[in-house]
């Protein structure tokens, strides 16, 4: 370095700055891509899962929620989403099948969703059940049976929104003391929908002075109930009630006219859509049932608490898709925004986004109004239930 010149000396003074200024500078967009992982952390998506009966038999279930969730998504995204993140929803066709179901439930949790929101039917929701349980995810079901969220020390991260055969069922014998019906006819689909309904009807008729004189069951599968109903014809009944979903529903209404039974005709809430009457062919006219006050939005008075939402869901749904949503449709809007209302006080925890669940009060739905508790995993009581008439292929009020 002694016999380096002057300008040698400057030339390597400047490389020297000029090398400390590069390291410089390449520290600074470490700092800068810092940043924007902070801020892409702050707005990554929140994912959800679904599984629905889209097809297979309980197809007519699955597309209006499917087709409810999609336009719900949609909807909430385009307004910012949850606290700033978009939703990322994932939806599975389960096919009807309850194995489905299960690997569905499996790949979905696989693949980190936060909560899952499905089933559409009672036997694909229960199937479901020791999956979430075990992997300690929040699931609402948009299914009836009591038992898929009873007992809830059984079910601490399963809820649901459709209104309990329990509530439907009470809903009915109301109507028959009112009507002195005190013999029935109790028809229903072998699964866990069927089941349910009948321990839920066994239990109802008890010391209430209405007795069951006849029962049968019959296949999701089957094509023809006329031995079922030729027996009931034979019986003392005074009124039948079904406890099936379409389309077996639709052919045992059908069948029920063939027969030339006369007597009144009660089905559940399980053929809550305009599927049902199509399937149908005319022969569901007179037909009785319980149901969410969806279908009548029209016919009730302006200061029902629903009625608002109700009206604003119909229009946001004919709006998307040209025709009008049915109750099936209803659960899954129930149960989307129920999610989206827990992830805004939690945020992505699982176990958080449970409690607020649980912690659920006045919260006004297409199906009731909501007030869960540690004992209550559905929230709905009687009063979210209306009784309808099909009168001419359409919904008519009763009560």
């Amino acid at each position: 370095m002694k016999n380096m010149s002057k300008g040698l000396k400057r030339r390597l003074g400047l490389a020297l700055l000029l090398v400390i200024s590069l390291l410089i500078s390449a520290c600074s967009p470490t700092k800068e891509a810092d940043v924007k992982s902070t801020t892409a952390s702050a707005n990554e998506p929140y994912k959800i899962g679904a599984v629905l009966d889209i097809s297979g038999n309980s197809s007519s279930l699955g597309v209006p929620e499917r087709d409810t969730l999609l336009m719900m998504v949609e909807k909430l995204n385009s307004e910012g989403g949850i606290n700033g993140h978009p939703v990322d929803l994932t939806i599975m066709d389960n096919k009807s099948d309850e194995t489905e179901s299960v690997l569905a439930a499996k790949t979905l949790i696989e693949k980190g969703s936060l909560a899952i929101l499905g089933a559409s039917s009672s036997g694909t929701s229960m199937a479901m059940i020791k999956t979430v349980e075990s992997e300690k995810v929040p699931m609402i079901s948009l299914a009836a049976a009591s038992s898929i969220v009873e007992p809830t020390s059984d079910r601490k991260w399963v809820f649901k929104t459709a209104q309990s055969d329990i509530v439907m069922i009470n809903k009915i014998i109301s109507y028959l003391k009112k009507n002195d019906l005190n013999k029935i006819a109790f028809l229903y689909m072998n699964n866990s929908y069927g089941d349910n309904g009948k321990k839920a009807i066994t239990a109802a008729v008890k010391d209430s002075g209405i007795s069951i004189v006849a029962e049968e069951k019959f296949d999701a599968n089957d094509k023809d109930m006329t031995p079922q109903l030729s027996k009931v014809k034979a019986s003392e009944a005074q009124v039948v009630i079904v406890w099936a979903i379409p389309p077996s529903a639709s052919i045992l209404t059908k069948n029920f006219k063939d027969v030339g039974l006369t007597i009144p005709l009660i089905h559940s809430h399980g053929v809550g859509n305009q599927k049902f009457i199509e399937l149908a062919q005319g022969a569901a006219d007179g037909t009785l049932l319980p149901i969410g006050k969806l279908s009548v939005a029209q016919q009730i008075t302006d200061a029902d608490p629903q009625k608002k939402v109700l009206e604003s869901y119909i229009a946001d749904y004919v709006k998307k898709y040209n025709s009008e949503p049915n109750s099936f449709g209803g659960y899954a809007w129930d149960a989307f925004n129920l999610l989206v209302s827990a992830l805004e006080k939690a945020g992505p925890d699982r176990e958080a986004i449970r409690g607020e669940l649980e912690k659920t009060q006045g919260f006004v739905g297409i199906s009731g109004v909501f007030n869960m508790s540690p004992e209550d995993h559905n929230g709905l009581k009687e009063d979210s239930a209306v009784l309808v008439k099909v009168d001419q292929g359409k919904w008519k009020l009763i009560e």
